[in-house]
């Protein structure tokens, strides 16, 4: 199965994209990593975005859905892939479906983890209260700001996804145990499962 997990920054993507990699062991495919991935192998592509990030410039979307084709030709995509943090806007949506379309390829599902920005702000300054250790970007004035990004690029693909039947919505506000287990509700249904 091949799936978009979206939701803002902290809904929690990556901690339900890991525990989805591990009991379905479908790959979480990070565009970042990807990214990084390529460069160090020295692939044609790789070297096309070094050649760009060297200059400090944004690697292109035709680069990254370059990457992601060459990713999920590899035998750990067979049954499936999860994208993380790709697509980022309409134009990214319509690449990686053009892409997948000359794979043979379609994606099964978009999965929105929703949630509410002022919780999320509540969590992050609880997570920095209680934590010896903070990174420089965990804060409520950056998370306010990726907010803002995600709200004005990300999340009007959602009603793209729909229009295609294809999204699904999970609630976020939830713990991580009960989050899961709604994705596994979707996902059923999804495959045609019995929920």
């Amino acid at each position: 199965m091949n799936l978009i997990l979206f939701g803002p920054p902290g809904a929690g993507k990556g901690t339900q994209a890991d525990r989805l990699t591990s009991k379905r062991d479908w790959p979480k495919l990070s565009t970042g990593d990807m990214l990084r991935a390529a460069v160090a192998a020295g692939t044609e592509i790789g070297r096309k975005a070094k050649d760009i990030m060297d200059r400090g410039e944004l690697v292109s979307d035709e680069i990254v859905v370059g990457i992601i084709a060459d990713r999920i030709e590899q035998p750990d995509c067979r049954n499936g892939f999860i994208l993380d943090g790709f697509p980022r806007n309409a134009a990214q949506a319509e690449a990686l479906d053009a892409m997948l379309a000359e794979k043979g390829l379609d994606l099964d599902g978009a999965i929105e983890i929703r949630v509410v920005d002022s919780k999320l702000i509540d969590r992050i300054n609880q997570r920095i209260s209680e934590s010896a250790e903070v990174r420089a970007d965990d804060n409520a004035d950056t998370l306010e700001k990726r907010l803002k990004v995600y709200h004005k690029e990300t999340a009007p693909l959602l009603p793209y996804y729909e229009a295609q039947g294809k999204l699904r919505h999970v609630d976020g506000m939830q713990n991580i145990d009960d989050v899961a287990s709604q994705i596994e509700n979707v996902l059923k249904g999804l495959s045609g499962e019995d929920t």
